[in-house]
């Protein structure tokens, strides 16, 4: 029955804990789906809490890898991210839709085939990403090679990495991805809707948005009994500042199936954050979508893809029952000032700078952009009711 399939939020799981599986530095535990799950620890009446913070695309253009250039062949991006290190620092687990591939060496290229240094992986991670999804359509753009050596870098950089795939064993071992933090257990799973017509080269594996997969993954994750479901999807119209009809009927299925959230990225540009109600057999249930995070970081020159969001949802787990506690956007502009002759890329919040102009010494037009972008992106998100997550310097 149809009722039987929805995963509500408050619904109450077996609790678990993250002991007993191995660590990143950032201490979320990756187990191995053949072993049994770690039994909870704590009293069984205590409340824990999880924030989880998913960013948009994270882009490498052309601009962005000579940026990065640092000489010899050598290439540093972990300035990119000093200013949202502390934001992203203040998430139990951070999760960034990586849509480029890594390369080890050149030529290194940007749109329309993103091949990048896999310097990027290592920034990313000193900067406070835990977790990269890697299925999205440019995925294929180096190759079954660059396909391959984008999940090892990641995976050796100690982040956890779902999408993609080197073969079909590795997918039944590894999907759904399921691991742990603060006593939670989660599930997460990642789809494109495609490759950019490249065919997906045997034996590996790029997760396609296939409604009917996504149904039977969803219900195998939901066998391991976890506290959250997650599906992250690269879906949607590019540059279109609202969903459209195809991806509020997946969302609603998705919800429907027992996905607790819903993330999108691929647009490039933001678009709602709706927590909307389905009615089945007369009771009215919540399910919450983020459609679109817009870009982390790029070059892109279109309109309102100069930047993006963050989002933030909170959950806290009390008596075996999960319950939604929070969720709020923090807007995230790319700050491209000239240092030292030569153009650089930033990933800037902007509350904890578009009042203090002594926190930052930004040029008059980028401080114009900066506003400007803030005022687009909370007039373009307050109309859901999602709220700005704001930080002081």
């Amino acid at each position: 029955m149809l009722i039987r399939v929805l995963i509500l939020l408050i619904t109450p799981f077996l609790f678990w804990s993250d002991g007993n599986t191995s660590t990143s530095k950032s201490g979320i535990g990756q187990p191995t789906p053949d072993i049994s799950p770690p039994q909870y620890s704590g009293h069984k009446d205590s409340m824990q809490t999880l924030r989880l913070m998913f960013a948009g695309d994270i882009m490498s253009q052309l601009s962005q890898i000579e940026s990065a250039e640092i000489g010899g062949g050598r290439y540093d991006y972990t300035p990119c991210f000093q200013y949202i290190r502390p934001i992203l620092e203040t998430a139990d687990v951070a999760i960034g839709n990586l849509e480029c591939t890594l390369l080890p060496r050149p030529p290194y290229t940007g749109y329309p085939n993103f091949k990048s240094p896999e310097q990027l992986a290592k920034a990313l991670k000193m900067n406070g990403f835990d977790l990269l999804v890697t299925a999205n359509n440019h995925a294929l753009d180096a190759g079954i090679f660059g396909l391959n050596n984008t999940r090892n870098t990641i995976r050796k950089e100690g982040f956890l990495q779902t999408g993609t795939f080197p073969d079909a064993d590795k997918k039944r071992f590894l999907y759904p991805l399921i691991f742990y933090k603060n006593g939670f257990k989660i599930a997460l799973l990642n789809y494109t809707h495609h490759t950019n017509s490249i065919p997906i080269p045997a034996p590996s594996i790029v997760n396609k948005l296939n409604i009917q997969q996504i149904k039977t993954d969803i219900a195998e994750a939901r066998r391991m009994k976890p506290d959250l479901i997650i599906t992250f999807l690269h879906w949607g119209e590019e540059y279109d500042l609202n969903e459209n009809a195809e991806q509020r009927e997946v969302a609603k299925q998705l919800h429907i199936a027992g996905s607790h959230l819903v993330i999108g990225g691929h647009p490039h540009v933001v678009q709602p954050v709706k927590n909307e109600k389905i009615t089945l057999r007369e009771k009215n249930y919540n399910f919450l979508t983020a459609y679109s995070l817009g870009n982390f970081i790029s070059s892109q020159p279109y309109a309102n893809t100069e930047g993006g969001i963050i989002f933030e949802v909170n959950f806290r787990k009390e008596k075996k029952v999960v319950t939604l506690d929070s969720y709020h956007y923090i807007p995230v502009l790319r700050y491209t000032p000239f240092e030292k002759g030569r153009l650089k890329y930033y990933a800037l919040p902007i509350s904890p700078f578009e009042n203090n102009s002594d926190a930052l010494d930004m040029p008059n037009d980028e401080r114009e952009k900066m506003n400007a972008f803030a005022a687009k992106i909370r007039q373009h998100l307050n109309r859901f009711g999602v709220t700005e997550h704001k930080f002081d310097k």
